[in-house]
């Protein structure tokens, strides 16, 4: 669990709100379902299924604040984007798999996929709050409305939705939608969409309206960069400097790309997401 997720300030409209995580409505379930392997962001390993050693009784992490001093560097990082109290307080009734183990196999496996479910919903969403994007706001609700109906389904038929092609479809909508908005910026526009950029020297460069959908940003050195109007979903902005860079019209950004860069008090940031504590 992020160590900033209690903070996040939601961006507007109800939707939005059903998308920040809310520990305290959660059955520590990223602390048990999902599955992580002794490396620079775990301190051990862990296989799907097994609680975290950390995790206490009431669900809540017992090193939360040293996460990072103890060597659980990924736990500051996820996001489920509210998929967590979904799966506890809908899909499961309230029910927790410690007093009701007979759901504990069928709520692990059901998590990540409400997980993918939530995140679509933030691109969609985000998307419809766009105005340069309102070609294919009609097609966005649509998708919206299905993307929620899907999240609404009981468990066993939760796991039959073909969730990548769903996220193929709705995909095809937002990079409409992006083109659309990016299409603002009159200049020259980068495209290094998937771009292995691991480390690259980018201090100061000029990305507005750049397509990075997908781009390898490791460790990159992206300290005063101008990144207005780019796309970034799924943009790897790990151990990435972003001190003084300006992503205040940068769309697709989450929360958990900021929390796993560094940055500092001179980043400027889209109204949406906050400020990393560890920055």
């Amino acid at each position: 669990m992020s160590e900033n997720q209690e903070a996040v300030a939601p961006a507007p409209g109800a939707t939005r709100l059903t998308l920040v995580s809310d520990c305290g409505d959660c059955f520590g379930l990223c602390c048990v379902a999902l599955a992580y392997a002794a490396s620079a962001d775990f301190a051990h390993d862990k296989p799907a299924g097994k609680p975290c050693p950390s995790l206490q009784r009431d669900f809540r992490c017992g090193i939360h604040r040293e996460l990072r001093t103890s060597g659980y560097q990924g736990c500051t990082v996820y996001d489920c984007f509210g998929a967590g109290q979904k799966v506890s307080q809908r899909t499961f009734g309230g029910r927790d798999w410690r007093a009701a183990p007979e759901t504990a196999a069928s709520m692990f496996e059901v998590f990540p996929v409400m997980r993918q479910l939530h995140e679509l919903l933030w691109y969609i969403t985000e998307a419809l709050a766009l105005p340069k994007a309102r070609p294919v706001h009609a097609e966005l609700r649509t998708a919206l409305e299905e993307t929620e109906a899907y999240t609404l389904l009981a468990p066993g038929e939760l796991m039959e939705v073909e969730v990548a092609a769903h996220r193929d479809r709705v995909n095809k909508l937002l990079l409409k939608a992006s083109e659309l908005v990016r299409a603002e910026f009159k200049g020259k526009k980068k495209d290094r969409r998937g771009a292995d950029l691991m480390g690259a020297r980018l201090r100061g460069a000029d990305l507005r309206g750049a397509n990075l959908r997908g781009a390898f940003l490791i460790a990159a050195d992206l300290c005063g960069a101008d990144l207005r109007l780019a796309d970034l979903i799924g943009a790897d902005f790990r151990d990435a400097s972003l001190s003084g860079a300006d992503l205040t019209e940068a769309f697709f950004l989450t929360q958990a790309q900021l929390n796993a860069a560094k940055g500092d008090g001179t980043t400027k940031l889209p109204p949406s997401l906050v400020r990393p504590a560890h920055w």
